[in-house]
């Protein structure tokens, strides 16, 4: 996937290594807190996770038993990943691939599959990803989805065009509601059940450090037996 700015385009992996590598660290190192709630009561078993970043989440699911596929198109993301995870004593529970998951996806089946916050430019490409990422549920397992409901308060006062959310000009063209990302799942209605579809609101901090509200969508899809 390539990103627009001005007119030159940016490889994922060069924008988001550029990211990173800003600071030592760019996400609070915390789980996502809808994750948390959602997986907390299952039984442990095997999970991939899209997009993971500096690896809060894959940490925090391989604490609690799992085994945990996790994957990312920033190098510099995964190396921080990494020694977290080492830190924290579970390296062994995690295998770390960095991939464009626009170009390649990883083999296998899972318990659970999470993507938290993957936007990108065109959805379309989003799209494509989460079905591929459907395939991959296990029987009885789950595919949790979490995204932004829109952009973030703190863009409306600049003239960029919309941004991934997390206060950087990486743009989004679409923020889909949890009823148009189950339509895109394409999901056989007799095969999966929905177990969860909401929006939420919660505080984030804007680029200046002030807390603003910001709204959210997760959608929970679980595969019959």
């Amino acid at each position: 996937m390539n990103h627009g700015n001005g007119s030159t385009t940016v490889p994922d992996e060069e924008f988001w290594d550029a990211r990173y590598a800003e600071r030592d660290r760019i996400w609070s190192g915390n789980p996502n807190a809808t994750l948390v709630r959602e997986v907390s009561d299952r039984a442990p078993g095997t999970a991939l996770e899209l997009g993971c970043g500096e690896g809060a989440d894959a940490i925090w699911l391989a604490t609690q038993g799992w085994r945990v596929t996790a994957v990312d198109v920033s190098g510099v993301a995964l190396g921080r990943a990494a020694e977290q995870a080492a830190a924290a004593g579970v390296a062994d529970r995690i295998d770390w691939q960095r991939r464009d998951l626009s170009l390649s996806f990883p083999e296998g089946s899972y318990d659970l599959v999470s993507a938290q916050f993957l936007h990108n430019p065109g959805e379309v490409l989003r799209d494509r990803i989460l079905r591929t990422a459907v395939a991959a549920v296990a029987p009885g397992g789950v595919l949790l989805i979490v995204g932004h409901a829109g952009p973030p308060p703190w863009q409306h006062n600049h003239d960029h065009g919309h941004d991934h959310g997390h206060g950087h000009g990486h743009p989004v063209d679409e923020f889909p509601t949890t009823d148009e990302v189950l339509a895109a799942l394409e999901l056989p209605a007799d095969a999966w059940e929905v177990q969860l579809s909401e929006e939420f609101t919660r505080m984030q901090d804007g680029p200046d450090g002030q807390p603003l509200e910001r709204i959210d969508t997760a959608l929970k899809v679980r595969r019959r037996d």
